[in-house]
């Protein structure tokens, strides 16, 4: 059973249509690059993936399961703006995640957190934009869930972080499960993508695995992005 499977995906919003129907699997086991420009329809797709949104027509499959309260229960979702409440220690959010979530690792979290220097009596509201998201990153990749939803994971750090982030995700995450990194910095993620997936106006251009779509294409993934999506 795919982890992720899309069939004839559709979402409009009024006139505009932000997904035009998308159909394809993804596999356990692999880390899949959403990629595209601004606008291209990442963020919407992973809204309905995480259930936060309806689809206009078609349908989405996590696990066999239409995105809800179940799905919920094996997604880890890492939005693009911070979600968290402000007020919160470090933990004190650990605390909230626990509660919520049956497969959170308090240990993988502690460990992570440590290794960062994040104070854990700190509030959320006195952290840099940084270690706000690193944060944020810590807490999903601490749960064991199958289907990890990463909506610009390393948009607002410094490279170093990048790096971090990087390593996080590839080494917190089992071979069951799917991790899907949604962004526009190519360059920056492709060395740990199994998959690839260009979004543009809505429309899937693009789908393959990233080795072969290199060996076919003869150039790097991001090369190819700046060809597909040049202005």
């Amino acid at each position: 059973m795919a982890r992720i499977e899309l069939n004839d995906l559709t979402k409009e919003f009024g006139s505009i249509t932000a997904l035009d129907s998308v159909s394809l699997q993804l596999e356990k086991g692999q880390i899949v690059g959403l990629l595209g420009p601004n606008g291209s329809g990442k963020t919407t797709l992973i809204k309905i993936l995480n259930g936060l949104l309806t689809p206009t027509a078609g349908k989405a499959l996590i696990s066999g399961m239409e995105p809800g309260v179940e799905t919920r229960k094996v997604v880890a979702f890492l939005p693009d703006r911070n979600a968290l409440p402000e007020y919160m220690t470090t933990t004190q959010l650990m605390d909230m995640y626990q509660d919520f979530f049956a497969d959170f690792n308090r240990e993988k979290a502690e460990n992570m957190i440590a290794d960062l220097g994040i104070d854990m009596k700190q509030q959320m509201k006195n952290m840099s934009k940084g270690t706000k998201e690193k944060l944020q990153l810590c807490l999903v990749m601490a749960r064991e869930a199958e289907v990890y939803l990463l909506d610009e994971p390393i948009g607002g750090v410094d490279p170093a972080t990048r790096d971090y982030i990087l390593r996080t995700i590839i080494s917190n995450y089992s071979e069951d499960a799917v991790v899907v990194i949604s962004t526009h910095l190519i360059s920056d993620v492709e060395s740990v993508l199994d998959d690839v997936i260009f979004l543009k106006e809505g429309r899937v251009v693009l789908h393959g695995p990233a080795d072969e779509i290199r060996e076919e294409k003869g150039e790097s993934i991001d090369q190819l992005f700046r060809e597909v999506f040049r202005c």
